[in-house]
């Protein structure tokens, strides 16, 4: 490993924004970025956040490498041939084999939204929405041979909004990725970054979630169903229900204040308004306010959606 004033070569594996927002940290700071590790296109349906990096590799003077699995030989030799100081691990899904981890033991760097220990594990920006965390955080990490377990090199805390949607919610992990990112690269160059050990008292796991668990069921909560339209809206696949030629997919919806005083079945509409319908719910009424459906479908009163 070089000296604190010799420049830092790194390797970056991802194929989302957050390893593009990454990536910019590291053509601002004195590092040099050798190789960006990335999905190839035709494989974007992996993940719903998918970005091309190639012209972020380009811009940033780094070389591309394609793969669809990074613990393969070819992956694992081509990331070896850099010879770098570091690696990093933003915005891949794939968990690290022991021979990946074996490339620069102690010296391989992870991104996980949430404030771990708490929330390990798979689509934790639905489940700190679902969950109703109050606060959250972005953890930069030390891979060890666990999941999401290593010390913790930088975190960032800040508020989950009572309306947090998935887009905004990313959108705040992003902005404090780039935040630590800054920090981090300086204090890895300098040669003492921080190694907070995780306290495993308080860790809980995620599970992976699908497109299919967005599937709305009418007979819950109004409160339940808004806080699932925001969970898995954009970037993700969106909350849903099956309708005659399709299904209808619901982006926004919102808590009536003082809406229309109907009751209905659940999943009835009880009222239209403009592109807007309000629904019937398990208890509560919900308002409909961007969705889209199949071509031409459009519901209409006391219909019920789904049926």
């Amino acid at each position: 490993m070089k000296t604190d004033k010799a420049q830092m070569t790194a390797v970056i594996i991802g194929a989302v924004e957050s390893t593009q927002v990454a990536i910019a940290a590291f053509a601002r700071s004195d590092w040099n970025l050798a190789l960006v590790v990335t999905l190839p296109p035709e494989a974007h349906s992996r993940h719903s956040d998918y970005v091309d990096l190639g012209p972020d590799a380009a811009k940033a003077g780094a070389a591309l490498h394609h793969t669809r699995q990074v613990n393969n030989a070819e992956t694992i030799a081509a990331i070896r041939a850099v010879n770098a100081d570091y690696i990093f691990v933003i915005g891949w899904s794939q968990i690290c084999g022991p021979e990946f981890c074996a490339i620069a033991p102690g010296r391989t760097v992870g991104y996980h939204p949430a404030a771990i220990p708490r929330l390990r594990g798979r689509a934790v920006i639905p489940w700190t929405i679902l969950l109703d965390e109050k606060i959250t955080a972005g953890s930069l990490f030390w891979i060890d041979d666990g999941v999401d377990s290593g010390p913790l090199l930088a975190q960032e805390f800040f508020h989950v909004a009572p309306d947090e949607c998935a887009e905004s919610l990313y959108a705040k992990h992003m902005q404090a990725l780039a935040s630590m990112m800054d920090g981090a690269l300086v204090a890895i160059a300098g040669g003492s970054p921080p190694r907070k050990v995780q306290d495993e008292r308080c860790a809980t796991y995620a599970t992976k979630r699908t497109k299919e668990d967005g599937l709305i069921d009418w007979s819950q909560p109004a409160v339940e169903i808004d806080r699932l339209v925001r969970a898995v809206g954009r970037p993700y696949p969106g909350a849903f229900i099956p309708v005659p030629g399709g299904q209808v997919t619901i982006w926004c919806s919102a808590l009536p204040a003082d809406g229309p005083h109907q009751e209905g079945q659940p999943g009835e509409v009880v009222e239209i308004d403009g592109a807007s319908l309000t629904v019937a719910t398990g208890d509560g009424l919900l308002r409909l306010e961007e969705w889209e459906g199949p071509e031409g479908y459009r519901p209409v009163k006391h219909a019920v959606l789904g049926n």
